[in-house]
């Protein structure tokens, strides 16, 4: 469904004859194939949507470390690139969870879960990707699962 999506976005942009977002698209397609050809290769599936949306956010931060490197090395222009393909990328997310809902989803996965100490981390990280793929940022939300199980 997700990659319907940004095809017919694709076949928009070159109507609208809109550059940054068409080459944002097919460089967002590319990544989609070069991925399901590393899954092939493994013997997995093409990608789901929610493995869909994980590599959307890895291509958004990256380009959000790239603004960073350019803004310290006054690269204006280039910076204001990266911006701008984070918001055709971004376009394709599920509206990101605030710090008080990941906090509270937080709280629910560990009463659901019953963990008790940081142990339980990566039981809990991993019910949380399942359930939440896509709509947080995974490295604010071990922040918080490790404040919760310590805390």
């Amino acid at each position: 469904m997700l990659r319907d999506a940004i095809n017919t976005a694709v076949k928009e942009a070159m109507k609208a004859k809109n550059e940054r977002a068409l080459s944002t698209l097919r460089m967002v397609n590319a990544s989609i194939k070069n991925a399901d050809i590393d899954a092939r290769g493994q013997g997995k599936p093409p990608l789901s949507d929610a493995d869909l949306l994980g590599l959307l956010q890895k291509m958004i931060k990256q380009r959000q470390e790239s603004v960073e490197l350019y803004d310290k090395g006054g690269r204006a222009e280039l910076a204001a690139q990266e911006r701008e393909e984070i918001a055709v990328i971004s376009a394709y997310l599920p509206k990101q969870m605030s710090d008080d809902e990941v906090k509270a989803a937080v709280a629910a996965i560990i009463s659901e879960t019953g963990a008790s100490g940081i142990k339980d981390m990566g039981k809990l990280i991993g019910a949380l990707k399942a359930k939440y793929a896509g709509q947080m940022d995974f490295a604010k939300a071990s922040g918080v699962v490790k404040a919760a199980l310590t805390g």
